[in-house]
């Protein structure tokens, strides 16, 4: 576990976002991965206004952030073995377990699916206000629904303004993209969501994982399923060996390979600083009123899988 150290203006603001929190109001805070948008989640009405602040739809599961196996095991019915080795292992962290709900948890939370996601995230903050507030925190990532996730207080100041109680400023996400998500609720676990904690890591703990995809229709099992997610409003396409589009004003975002651009941006080559990192740079160049972000496509490997599953969902 992280050592928490605060100072007193944290510790008044955690106290009243917890206050908040606890009044059925929506707060923006920090995790490791992306900003997230709470809520009680054992809260009905404060779960509603989340989807409605977001748009999201109604089929679309909320991850609910505990701060640790004791909480986590107040929302759950079942809690196997897998879990708490992964627990063990990976929490606090950037790994989202799903597992069946106990009834305490709204149909809300779960887009009406009897199992629910469950995380403790590792950021400082994030874990100060779950234990002040003292309830388990639903939040989806704190943005309008299929937009770019906010990894700074002020792309949520962006995204949403004015429709927050309050958002607790903890500076930039580390990890930067979002978790991963692993169902436990069939016979073999399933990779529902890809993530900075890899199924390399989790099969190496616990054995074979399957993978899977949303449904074509009704609930998913999984946020992060859509198609067409963690876009900028900036049209953004993938790119091999340099190869721009003929015409506008566009950025590149490369690796390795360099091309001729409005905007040149050098990407790191180690895949957890190139994530930390992407956000960031599309919120900034979704501000300059450009064409097309182009961006190279990064290795086909398993270290940059997760990183490929956002750019190719971005893309649409």
């Amino acid at each position: 576990m992280k050592a928490i150290s605060l100072t007193k203006e944290n510790e008044r603001e955690l106290t009243r976002a917890a206050r908040l929190i606890r009044a059925g109001e929506l707060v923006a805070f920090p995790t490791e991965t992306v900003y997230g948008l709470g809520a009680n989640a054992l809260d009905s009405e404060a779960v509603d206004r989340i989807y409605v602040v977001k748009g999201r739809p109604p089929t679309s599961p909320l991850i609910v952030h505990v701060d640790g196996v004791e909480m986590a095991r107040t929302i759950v019915s079942d809690w196997p073995r897998h879990a708490q080795l992964l627990a063990e292992r990976f929490w606090p962290g950037a790994l989202t377990l799903v597992l069946p709900k106990s009834l305490i948890v709204p149909d809300r939370v779960t887009a009406g699916l009897s199992t629910v996601g469950v995380r403790v995230p590792s950021h400082a903050l994030a874990l100060a206000l779950i234990r002040e507030a003292g309830v388990p925190i639903a939040a989806p990532s704190a943005n309008r629904f299929t937009e770019l996730s906010a990894t700074t207080a002020d792309h949520v100041r962006r995204s949403l303004g004015n429709q927050v109680a309050m958002i607790l400023d903890g500076g930039p996400t580390q990890v930067g993209i979002e978790s991963t998500v692993l169902s436990l609720t069939g016979p073999q676990p399933l990779l529902l969501r890809l993530g900075m904690v890899s199924l390399h890591d989790i099969e190496d703990l616990i054995g074979p994982v399957t993978t899977g995809g949303a449904p074509s229709s009704g609930p998913h099992a999984s946020p992060g399923l859509h198609a067409k997610h963690y876009s900028p409003k900036t049209h953004l396409l993938l790119t091999s060996d340099g190869v721009l589009p003929p015409r506008g004003r566009g950025a590149y975002i490369f690796v390795t390979v360099q091309a001729q651009a409005e905007r040149v941006v050098r990407m790191p080559d180690d895949p957890v600083a190139y994530a930390s990192k992407l956000y960031a740079v599309l919120h900034d160049l979704d501000r300059q009123e450009l064409d097309w972000i182009a961006v190279e496509r990064p290795p086909e490997a398993p270290a940059w899988a997760a990183i490929l599953d956002r750019l190719r969902r971005a893309a649409g």
